[in-house]
């Protein structure tokens, strides 16, 4: 069965993006070629994908999970409702106001593969619903100072385990279980 991971890029104080939403900063780090291999182990596990429409329900360039190298099915969050799209090999499907199906259905799509959740509000709640079984974090050191958090708001308390951990020219990964609550 698939497991549902959060796989994200964040900053040492949490960010996921600048205030304006820009991810520029990620770029231009050192990087060996172990940081790069720990990110292509989960993207050549990747089965599907969960994240949030835009506004306009459109598949925009820079908006592509992964950078379009990936070509799983992707679920898509919205409050209305939308015929599938089919991009560059990928199909988006887009899942009004219910999370659960979301993940049920990339579960389902992905087999024995990971499904990955994208965004901090997704992410929150996947997590608020158990949906979630590990958080995978490649940390930058940079402090931003103010922008988009991953977990800030969660609101609630989710222990979690340490599975793994490395750090290489510029990038600290950090993996772990989430604990059920019961």
């Amino acid at each position: 069965m698939a497991k549902v991971i959060i796989h994200a890029t964040i900053t040492v104080d949490g960010f996921m993006a600048d205030v304006d939403g820009g991810v520029d900063w990620m770029f231009g780090f050192p990087s060996a070629p172990e940081d790069q291999e720990i990110v292509d182990r989960v993207v050549q596990e990747l089965g599907a994908v969960v994240g949030g429409a835009n506004k306009t329900q459109t598949i925009e360039d820079g908006e592509v999970p992964y950078g379009a190298i990936v070509k799983v099915p992707v679920f898509l969050m919205t409050h209305t409702p939308h015929e599938p799209i089919e991009k560059d090999g990928v199909t988006y499907s887009f899942v009004v106001d219910d999370i659960a199906q979301a993940v049920a259905s990339a579960k389902q799509a992905a087999g024995e593969k990971l499904v990955s959740l994208l965004g901090g509000s997704i992410s929150r709640q996947c997590l608020a619903l158990g949906l979630v079984d590990e958080i995978h974090l490649d940390v930058v050191p940079l402090l931003l100072g103010d922008g988009i958090s991953l977990f800030g708001g969660l609101g609630t308390r989710v222990p979690l385990e340490r599975i793994e951990t490395s750090a290489f020219a510029s990038e600290t990964h950090l993996r772990c279980r989430v604990v059920s609550k019961g």
